[in-house]
């Protein structure tokens, strides 16, 4: 899923083995909190926990005044959590530095339509803020998946579609082989099913 994991090279290159013998999905990304990477580029993963009877009035006020914070800055993705958890949401900034991020979080600041129109209105709905400072693992690019689906770390064209690659996974030597040496170095772990909004640039 977006929210990141304890990745160390051995277990990236497990990830690697075992992206290759899973034909059935594809990685979209695989984030990592953690040494920076090669560049300086990051991505934000923020987290919200929406009051639950006010799920949809947040979704609603996201897909008709977002284009006001994707003025500032990249958004990767934004997506609802369907599975795993409940009256979440997830969304995913592309930064090119800290030093970016700053100037961006400056400028919402003093951006009154954004203040007055989302955020002020937006704040009462949510519960609680989480958010993370996540690097791509080096052997990974980020990209669009060919058509519209659920994302998690694996890009997939529906929960079945998962389910398939799953049991798939299972049965595969080389990947429970992979699993297994790599498991030892995993700290913790969570999945969500994540279904996109209609502002996600990712589908």
């Amino acid at each position: 899923m977006l929210s990141p994991g304890a990745f160390r090279q051995p277990l990236a290159a497990a990830a690697a083995r075992l992206a290759r013998a899973r034909p059935c999905s594809q990685v979209l990304a695989s984030f990592a909190t953690g040494p920076r990477q090669n560049n300086s580029i990051f991505y934000e993963i923020r987290t919200y926990d929406i009051k639950p009877s006010k799920m949809k009035e947040f979704v609603e006020m996201v897909n008709k005044y977002f284009h006001l914070r994707t003025a500032h800055s990249e958004l990767v993705g934004f997506w609802s959590a369907e599975l795993g958890a409940m009256n979440k949401v997830v969304h995913v900034w592309k930064y090119d530095n800290f030093a970016h991020r700053t100037s961006v979080r400056h400028a919402l600041a003093n951006d009154k339509d954004w203040q007055e129109k989302f955020l002020s209105k937006a704040l009462p709905l949510i519960e609680v803020q989480h958010n993370e400072v996540a690097y791509l693992v080096p052997w990974c690019q980020l990209g669009k998946p060919p058509k519209e689906g659920v994302h998690v770390i694996w890009w997939n064209e529906s929960p079945d579609h998962r389910a398939a690659g799953r049991h798939s996974a299972h049965e595969d030597a080389r990947v429970v082989a992979a699993v297994r040496d790599s498991v030892r170095f995993l700290e913790s772990q969570q999945n969500m099913l994540l279904i996109p909004l209609q502002c996600s640039p990712l589908k």
